[in-house]
């Protein structure tokens, strides 16, 4: 159930970061007023697959600090902060990467993005 309840929270936190749209001037009309183009903030492909890999490693970062604060005064445990920054490197660089290398202007077919 609570499991449950965290991820609701996490989908609406990565919706409500997603949806974020700016507005940029693309020039004047008849009456010299400006004339606004309004866009998304935010790549939604990269940045769903950015959080979607902050959230899939939440599970390790939880056991990593359950693990620290039980075994306060001792030996560090073998999960450790390099089980942490080793996956987060590995989701964070990888999923960016192939994100990045897949989009190119052959198949990049939104006239509306600039």
């Amino acid at each position: 159930m609570g499991i449950s309840i965290v991820s609701d929270i996490f989908m609406e936190a990565i919706e409500k970061i997603t949806s974020k749209k700016i507005q940029y001037e693309v020039g004047k009309d008849d009456d010299n007023k400006p004339i606004y183009k309004e866009m998304d903030f935010w790549n939604p492909t990269v940045a769903n697959l950015t959080l979607m890999a902050l959230g899939s490693s939440a599970p390790e970062i939880l056991l990593s600090c359950i693990e620290t604060i039980g075994g306060l005064n001792k030996c560090p445990g073998e999960l450790g902060a390099s089980t942490i920054v080793g996956s987060a490197a590995f989701n964070l660089l990888v999923i960016s990467g192939v994100s990045i290398y897949a989009v190119s202007e052959e198949n990049d077919t939104d006239i509306e993005r600039d």
